[in-house]
């Protein structure tokens, strides 16, 4: 093990309040030599994605508002749920369920 540290990404809120994971992750060193990578993150798999500040259920949720109201809508349902979110934000949540959902060339960043 190469050192830790913590992360804290947003969930789907509860009650109205707003939660936040206090997650303890492991940086490793990679013994391959080979390997251009030195060290490396442990991930959670489907729980967060690399260098996210959500996790994969606020993404989700988040998406489908986007979907459903995009724009200053959905910025403003996501608020009323305890999410301060962009507009921006918001399209670019419903813009990659809208490429994983479409057949064609994967796009980047989703």
């Amino acid at each position: 093990m190469h050192s830790s540290y913590l992360r804290f990404p947003a969930d789907v809120p509860s009650g109205g309040r707003l939660v936040v994971l206090r997650l303890q992750v492991r940086r490793f060193f990679c013994l391959e030599s080979s390997c251009a990578r030195r060290t490396f993150v442990e991930q959670m798999p489907g729980l967060t994605r690399r260098h996210s500040r959500w996790t994969e259920r606020l993404r989700s949720t988040l998406a489908a508002v986007g979907l459903a109201l995009a724009g200053r809508a959905g910025a403003r349902m996501a608020q009323a749920f305890g999410v301060p979110i962009s507009r921006s934000a918001v399209f670019a949540a419903a813009r990659c369920i809208a490429r994983t959902r479409s057949p064609g060339p994967a796009g980047g960043g989703c």
